[in-house]
C-alpha cells in the first residue's frame, strides 16, 4: 500500500482517495480533498496558507527535519536486495529449519521413548496376571483331564495299598 502526500497540505492520501491533475509535461500532483485541489487552480502559494503544513515549516513553527517523515519516505521505497544477499539469506533459513526438525525429532523421540518403556512393562504385568484368559479353553480342558488322570491314577494306587 502506497500513502501519497497531498501536493498542497502535505497530508497522506491512501489509495483510494482524494484525486490527482497530470500536467502536459506528465507531472502528476494529487490532492487529499477539493479544498486543495481549488487552492492549487487559483496558483496560490501553500507557503501563504496558515493550514498548510508548507507554511507551518517556513514559518519555523514546525521540525525541519522530522524523524517521522524521514521514516514515511523510506517506508514508501522498495527495498531492493542483490542476489547474493538473497540466495545467503534463503539457505540460512533452510539451515535453521532442518537444524529445528532434527532437533524437535530427537526430542519427541526420546520423550515417546519413556512412554513406550512404561506401557511394555504395565502390559507383561497385567499378561502375567490374567494369563488363564489368554491361553485357549481347549489348552486348559487338556490340562484339566491330565490333572484328573493324575489325582484317579493317585486313588487307584493309594487303593491297591490298603
Amino acid at each position: 500500500m502506497r500513502v501519497e502526500k497531498c501536493f498542497v497540505c502535505s497530508a497522506p492520501i491512501y489509495p483510494g482517495h482524494g484525486m490527482a491533475f497530470v500536467r502536459n509535461d506528465s507531472r502528476m500532483f494529487r490532492f487529499c480533498r477539493s479544498k486543495c485541489h481549488k487552492f492549487f487552480q487559483k496558483k496560490r502559494n501553500p507557503r501563504k496558507a496558515k493550514w498548510t503544513k508548507a507554511f507551518r515549516k517556513a514559518a519555523g513553527k514546525e521540525l525541519r527535519v522530522d524523524p517521522a517523515l524521514e521514516f514515511e519516505k523510506n517506508r514508501n521505497e522498495p527495498v531492493k536486495y542483490s542476489k547474493e544477499l538473497w540466495d545467503n539469506t534463503v539457505k540460512a533459513i533452510k539451515k535453521i529449519e532442518e537444524i529445528r526438525t532434527r532437533r524437535q525429532d530427537h526430542y519427541i523421540a526420546s520423550r515417546l521413548k519413556k512412554g513406550k518403556e512404561i506401557r511394555k512393562l504395565a502390559d507383561t504385568v497385567e499378561v502375567e496376571k490374567s494369563i488363564h484368559l489368554i491361553r485357549p479353553p481347549a489348552a486348559a480342558l487338556k490340562q484339566k483331564k491330565q490333572m484328573v488322570e493324575v489325582v484317579m491314577e493317585r486313588d487307584v494306587d493309594s487303593m491297591d495299598v490298603n
